[in-house]
């Protein structure tokens, strides 16, 4: 998960610390999420987790290509399986004021990504599994 420390820069901005990385904003802080890139998204009302590929990042929502991470161990069982076909694998559009937050998915703290894990355990490149059919 990507972490962001804001503090007052002077000029009104916030500067974000990211890394080595400085970036300014007075209104808004552009983040690195890119189409095709893996990620997880909160949302809200009902609670509920997506992982998947993004699709698609506007003011609007969020379009990503994926599933509902409570069906986490039923997908990598199909998959594991070789019964692709019979996962839950979808396109979604989420608009905003249901998301809670998004992020990417990457390996923190010595814990490996849900990327890493779905290769590890259903034995196939998760972009391979995420492609459109």
């Amino acid at each position: 998960m990507r972490k962001f420390f804001g503090s007052k820069n002077g000029f009104g901005g916030v500067q974000c610390h990211y890394g080595e990385r400085y970036l300014q904003a007075a209104m808004s802080i552009e983040l690195s999420f890119g189409h095709g890139q893996l990620v997880v998204v909160v949302l809200r009302e009902p609670r509920e987790r997506y992982w998947g590929k993004l699709a698609g990042l506007e003011t609007a929502g969020i379009a990503i290509r994926g599933f509902d991470l409570s069906q986490w161990e039923q997908v990598l069982s199909y998959v594991k399986n070789g019964e692709m076909g019979q996962a839950p694998l979808g396109t979604k559009f989420f608009p905003m004021h249901r998301v809670e937050s998004m992020y990417v998915d990457e390996a923190e703290s010595g814990v490996e990504s849900l990327c890493a894990e779905f290769q590890r355990r259903a034995g196939i490149d998760p972009l391979v599994f995420l492609k459109e059919r």
